[in-house]
């Protein structure tokens, strides 16, 4: 690698430690290793077929009784089996995580080896849902010992190392210097990818509406696209899009917001509620139409995945619409990394185990940028709401310890929401903990015959490094759903013209099959959010299972408990 005096770590030498230790096994390449014999799945050159059948049940309530009739749908899951060459593109691309990601990518894709206080250490994707964590494909019959397979291995998916990397972002920093700025990766390393990093250059100019986000982020904004004519903003995001994808021969791009939370955009009728009246209040530069709500309809408009990675409500009915319209794909909110992931854990645990939780006080602080833009009301209102919801369906699924809901109580009335525990979030801005966040939990609960019990947990961890696996993880997975399609087989009543005409079709636009990873997970209108983070990982796991003609995670092992 050539020196250069530019002082923009371009000209830090060569790792010394490059290849001396075997790639880390999250980070190795392993082909497609798992192949089903079976007469629900078949393999052709293109393509990955299975047959899979969704069961479920209805149930009607008649004079106190369930009646419960049992239901069985079939239904074809086609997969590409060639993997798109992706690029990602990040708004906040200079950002903490922007920074972070780009770095550990290119640590791993050297295999830069570094020194720490501890000793060596080794580039990986530990923390990655895809890379780090297994599935159980079934029992090895001689040993009747549990086979567990990567998730990454189920089907073909991106190589973290084979993205292409871009983005946006209003500070014109350099991606080296960006990484510096932002404190999170140890010295040795940064030291080491410094000269990749500068290679990546400087962030394309972003959009900067001062409204949406703190005021403390002006001094940051030396990088943006100029005046304020919102549809030529639109128009400048998509160009970027398509020069990006062309620039790198790519046949996707993901398009991620990882930039600062916005406030809330109040949701106004005739200017956001319908995809036309979103288009046409972007043409008149309406000052309800939000950046990242402009990212995305860039991106859905150039038929490229958007994934929210923040907590505002970027997608605004008319996004939703409009991503309907186009048949293009869409995801968030809000990356679920510590606090709240262990929240939607722990509280589902409670109510699972019969304890019924009175309180839930969550405290925070941390001394990064999204701390510093956090600090102001509007901004942390955004993230308050999206922190505030994950324990709401764990609650509900309990009426013997939460009163449901009343019918015909007053709309906004308590009784109208039903009984949950008291819930607080606390944020505060302490720039001396720096990425190093610390999350304070209290449960109080109610247990047997009116006792209390009380447990507290304190939780340290570096934000950016629990949040930039589940960014790879999210532009991964959305750059597969759109390989897989599915068609409804038809009854065996079913006219042979109906059997014909039954074409695969592209999954519906809102993935909320990406809901392990988000606090806050956008769903299809009209249907319920799911936030226990148990079903929600279930979830994922029995649908890439059904792309290859297997059943979901059986826990009943039923071998084992009969003769």
């Amino acid at each position: 690698m050539s020196s250069n005096s530019n002082g923009t770590g371009a000209n830090t030498p060569e790792s010394q430690l490059e290849s001396v230790l075997p790639i880390h096994p999250t980070a190795a390449r392993r082909g497609n290793p798992i192949v089903v014999q079976s007469d629900l799945t078949s393999y052709s050159n293109d393509y990955i077929t299975s047959k899979f059948t969704n069961r479920g049940a209805d149930v009607a309530v008649v004079e106190g009784q369930y009646i419960v009739t049992p239901t069985a749908k079939q239904y074809e899951f086609q997969t590409a089996r060639k993997v798109a060459k992706t690029g990602l593109m990040m708004v906040g691309w200079g950002g903490n995580n922007g920074s972070t990601l780009s770095a550990t990518i290119l640590a791993n894709r050297h295999n830069i080896i570094w020194h720490t206080k501890n000793g060596v250490q080794q580039p990986n994707y530990i923390g990655s849902l895809l890379r780090a964590s297994t599935v159980r494909l079934g029992a090895d019959p001689s040993t009747g010992k549990d086979i567990h397979v990567p998730i990454s291995d189920v089907l073909p998916m991106v190589h973290p190392n084979d993205l292409v990397l871009g983005g946006w972002d209003i500070s014109g920093a350099s991606l080296d210097e960006a990484m510096k700025r932002a404190k999170v990766l140890n010295y040795d390393l940064q030291r080491q990818v410094a000269p990749y990093m500068a290679e990546l250059g400087k962030p394309l100019p972003s959009i900067y509406y001062p409204d949406f986000i703190a005021a403390n982020q002006e001094a940051r904004a030396d990088n943006v696209v100029p005046g304020t004519d919102k549809h030529a903003h639109l128009e400048h995001l998509r160009a970027d899009i398509r020069r990006f994808k062309a620039q790198h021969e790519l046949d996707r791009v993901i398009v991620f917001w990882t930039a600062n939370t916005e406030r809330y955009s109040d949701i106004i009728p005739g200017v956001n509620d319908t995809a036309d009246n979103l288009l046409n209040a972007i043409k008149s530069s309406h000052s309800e139409v939000s950046p990242s709500t402009l990212f995305a309809v860039a991106a859905i408009l150039e038929g490229e995945p958007f994934i929210n990675g923040a907590p505002q409500n970027t997608f605004v009915p008319g996004v939703i619409e409009l991503a309907e319209r186009t048949r293009s794909f869409i995801g968030g909110d809000d990356l679920k990394s510590g606090q709240t992931k262990l929240k939607s854990v722990f509280a589902e645990f409670l109510v699972n185990a019969g304890i019924k939780p009175l309180s839930i006080a969550s405290y925070n602080h941390l001394g990064n940028n999204d701390g510093h833009n956090l600090s102001a009301e509007p901004q942390f209102k955004s993230k308050e709401i999206s922190k505030s919801s994950v324990v709401d369906d764990m609650v509900a699924a309990n009426a013997l310890l939460f009163k449901p809901p009343q019918e015909g109580a007053p709309v906004g009335s308590k009784a109208a929401k039903g009984e949950h525990p008291d819930h607080i979030v606390v944020i505060k801005y302490v720039p001396a903990v720096g990425d190093s966040k610390r999350a304070i939990d209290e449960y109080y609960s109610e247990i047997f015959c009116g006792g209390r019990s009380t447990i507290n947990i304190f939780n340290e961890c570096e934000d950016s490094l629990l949040a930039t696996p589940l960014i790879l993880d999210l532009a991964i997975l959305a750059e597969l759903l759109t390989r897989i399609k599915y068609r409804a087989v038809p009854s065996s009543g079913a006219t042979a013209s109906a059997v014909k005409t039954a074409e695969f079709a592209p999954l519906y636009p809102v993935l909320s099959l990406l809901s392990y990873m988000l606090k806050a997970p956008l769903v299809k209108p009209g249907t319920d959010v799911v936030n226990s983070l148990n079903r929600q990982r279930n979830a994922l796991e029995t649908f890439l299972k059904a792309c290859v003609g297997l059943e979901g995670s059986s826990d009943l092992l039923l071998e084992t408990r009969i003769w």
